[in-house]
């Protein structure tokens, strides 16, 4: 295993109840790093032992990415007979608090199924890597808004309903699924690929019966 950040290591750090590396300290580079091994990068938030203010703040920050991102898309796609104010108010209320709460509900269900099946993480350890997951995935969520708004600024329809909404939708929840199911296995001691493919599996499930349950939001 190789320890790139060892030699980093600064004593006590303020903000946090355990240590704090100093190299690629600054969020942007920590996230470029996740990028290339989610792994590495989610064993050394572990071993910093962060603060629950520390996990939560990243929680926070993933919320605000996903809420500008369903932002751009309804100011450019407003919903029929909702006014675009009441539609952001709805969504910056419902990132901030349901989605938070639910990022809690995820770590708690999959950390105790994989407790079921051999996995040595603690709760502090599956909440770092599900929060950090989703922080990390959170850039290609405005990603595809931006590409969403783009599309449409251009008139790229072909008719009726923009045909590039859910294909584009469907490839932004690839990585949050990917993240945190890497951060997961890291945290947990356990192989990437089944956790993964059991919630994309779940994942899809999801969704459609989202779209089912709501079938005019589908487009959002």
């Amino acid at each position: 295993m190789s320890d790139d950040y060892s030699n980093s290591v600064s004593d006590e750090f303020e903000v946090t109840h355990g240590h704090f590396e100093e190299k690629h300290a600054n969020l942007a580079w920590r996230v470029l790093d996740a990028w290339r091994d989610m792994g590495t990068s989610t064993r050394r938030l572990i071993r910093e032992d962060p603060a629950e203010g520390r996990l939560l703040f990243y929680v926070l920050m993933a919320d605000i990415v996903v809420f500008l991102s369903w932002t751009l898309k309804t100011i450019v796609m407003p919903m029929p007979d909702i006014p675009v104010p009441a539609v952001t108010s709805l969504v910056l209320i419902g990132t901030l608090m349901m989605r938070t709460a639910l990022m809690y509900v995820l770590a708690a269900g999959c950390g105790f199924t994989l407790k079921l099946f051999g996995g040595k993480g603690s709760w502090r350890d599956t909440r770092a890597g599900v929060f950090w997951g989703a922080l990390v995935a959170a850039p290609f969520s405005l990603l595809a808004s931006l590409i969403t708004v783009a599309l449409a600024i251009w008139g790229v329809s072909g008719g009726g309903e923009p045909w590039y909404v859910v294909p584009l939708y469907w490839g932004s929840l690839i990585p949050f699924v990917f993240f945190i199911s890497h951060g997961l296995a890291e945290a947990h001691q356990m192989k990437a690929p089944p956790i993964f493919m059991v919630m994309s599996i779940l994942a899809t499930l999801a969704v459609f019966i989202g779209l089912a349950i709501s079938p005019d939001l589908s487009a959002y």
